[in-house]
């Protein structure tokens, strides 16, 4: 029996959120179509945070209003506080996600306040999160390393994804913030996590930085994952953390996954179009290797 595995493009938020160039409201909205338009149902699409700390996404709240409605297609906003909870449910989001960080050093630098109180925080926006009927998922940042403190231990990860069960979370993701994770790692952690989270569906978010993203997704999937992030044209990456470049591609992800007979729904031809496209509103060439190189076989983009 053939497998399906879901792709959240990452591109519009996680992806942007970093460019040096600011991306107009109108260049974004494109984007999402021609996600959409390619066969994306979930998309990352904005950030309800301070515009100060992260400029590209002060026009959140347009992007939202602007969004294709189109059936089966939900789109998903990050939050961090009480502020842009509220701003995320007056815009109207389908889904919500939020980031817990595994050490107190980057939860600091990126969220203002130590580990164990972002997740009394994250708490609080859950349980109002679950009272507004919205969809509430949680990203673990920097699972499997913190550019600050080093290695962080699979115990660590495990109690967080724990807690965040407890909360009747919709959704944990484990995140390679820096991208140091090797596929030992990822399979080993998914195993240590499964356990303890139940029913919860599992999501993963690689960056490609140390070009290890793509076989960490494939340890992924091999071990029963069925939610992975990607980001069109590999672009993106934290802000907050120093050389934490390299989402992976959509199109690169999208090409593994097929060729090991996983089905997507994901048409990886427009996805390579849209990246193309981007190249231009970003003044810059995608870093993802399967729009520089082309499926196999070649007809296959005929």
């Amino acid at each position: 029996m053939t497998q399906t595995v879901e792709i959240i493009d990452v591109g519009p938020r996680d992806g942007l959120q970093s460019q040096p160039t600011l991306v107009d409201t109108e260049t974004k909205l494109e984007l999402i179509r021609r996600l959409v338009a390619a066969g994306i149902r979930r998309l990352e699409v904005a950030s309800f945070v301070n515009p100060k700390r992260v400029p590209q996404m002060a026009d959140a709240d347009a992007v939202v209003a602007g969004l294709p409605r189109v059936p089966g297609v939900r789109y998903i906003g990050l939050v961090l506080n009480e502020q842009g909870l509220e701003r995320a449910l007056a815009s109207g989001i389908e889904q919500l996600n939020c980031a817990a960080v595994t050490t107190d050093t980057f939860c600091r630098r990126n969220q203002g306040r130590d580990a164990d109180e972002m997740l009394d925080v994250v708490a609080a926006l859950a349980r109002r999160a679950q009272d507004a009927g919205r969809f509430f998922g949680v990203t673990i940042a920097a699972s499997f390393g913190c550019p600050f403190e080093g290695e962080v231990p699979p115990a660590r990860v495990v109690a967080i994804a724990a807690r965040l069960a407890g909360m009747g979370v919709d959704e944990i993701a484990l995140a390679d913030t820096i991208g140091v994770a090797v596929p030992s790692d990822v399979t080993r952690l998914i195993e240590a996590v499964q356990p303890v989270i139940g029913r919860v569906p599992l999501r993963v978010h690689f960056h490609n930085t140390r070009n290890t993203g793509i076989a960490n997704v494939a340890a992924a999937v091999e071990a029963g994952v069925r939610v992975v992030d990607a980001s069109c044209g590999g672009v993106g990456g934290c802000p907050f953390a120093p050389g934490a470049t390299g989402n992976v591609g959509t199109e690169d992800v999208l090409y593994l996954l097929h060729r090991m007979g996983y089905e997507t729904g994901v048409d990886v031809d427009a996805v390579i179009a849209t990246a193309k496209w981007l190249e231009g509103p970003l003044g810059a060439p995608m870093p993802a290797m399967v729009t520089r190189a082309g499926l196999f076989p070649p007809a296959a983009s005929a």
